[in-house]
């Protein structure tokens, strides 16, 4: 589903932020993509999305090499693709459930539909009580929460997520995740997923991402967080600690780095 070929992406006067990557991720995957501030997460879901363009190497999603098409050519891609960006705006001068229906609207779906698809995702998130409601009387998790039902809508055949877990409870993190996770089991849409905390998607995880700066490691939860595949990446000594359910990263250059994968529940 996803192919990357080399893939190097660097701006002007700085080092690359992403150098030499290779990879695949299969239909109905979940991965999670992880690593320090800085080492190019949110750069490679817009890769991924064609909002940037690699430095050098191909990336190919569906087979179709996006590098190869032409701007017009985007916005049909995207329609594809299901998104949770943090900076991606809300419509402000639109209802909630009429920012739900945009994408359907986009694609000409009837009235009826938009907004029995909108609700369905609306009530799937719990904001189906605030369907009438404008985004900005939505608190940060509604809000949230409301990029989620956007990212779901339009049954998308690849879904991208930078932190869509940030300002929602416990109760609520399992929930989209779960959404996500449904999406992925039963149409065999690919996940790649944003998080510091493997916990509240440990349960969902195939594999694991991790970029550190000038590097990377690809593997099970635990083929990489590992001592040994850390320091690698580090290219310094980096200890993991398996403590009470949780993995504790120690020693990373930037600050101590935890990873809670207590049990699923």
């Amino acid at each position: 589903m996803i192919q990357l070929f080399h893939v190097k992406k660097a701006y002007p006067g700085d080092a690359p932020v992403l150098d030499d990557i290779t990879l695949r991720v299969e239909k109905g995957e979940f991965v999670w993509l992880t690593g320090p501030s800085g080492a190019g997460k949110s750069t490679l879901l817009k890769l991924l999305f064609c909002a940037e363009s690699p430095t050098s190497g191909q990336i190919l999603i569906g087979g179709r090499n996006i590098g190869r098409i032409g701007q017009g050519s985007i916005p049909y891609l995207r329609r594809n693709i299901g998104v949770v960006f943090q900076d991606f705006k809300l419509l402000d001068n639109r209802t909630i459930l009429e920012n739900v229906g945009y994408a359907l609207e986009v694609l000409g779906a009837s009235d009826g539909e938009i907004r029995e698809r909108s609700l369905k995702r609306l009530a799937q998130v719990g904001l189906d009580h605030r369907a009438t409601s404008l985004p900005r009387r939505l608190s940060g998790g509604e809000q949230q929460r409301l990029r989620v039902a956007q990212a779901l809508v339009s049954s998308p055949s690849l879904l991208l997520a930078d932190e869509p877990l940030l300002s929602l409870d416990l109760a609520h993190q399992r929930g989209v995740v779960d959404l996500l996770d449904a999406r992925r089991l039963g149409a065999g849409t690919p996940v790649v997923f944003v998080t510091h905390d493997i916990n509240p998607v440990l349960h969902s995880v195939d594999r694991v991402l991790y970029l550190a700066p000038g590097s990377w490691a690809i593997g099970t939860p635990d083929e990489v967080l590992t001592s040994q595949t850390l320091s690698r990446l580090y290219d310094t000594e980096v200890d993991v600690l398996r403590v009470r359910g949780r993995v504790v990263v120690v020693g990373t250059p930037d600050d101590q780095h935890v990873h809670h994968v207590g049990e699923a529940h």
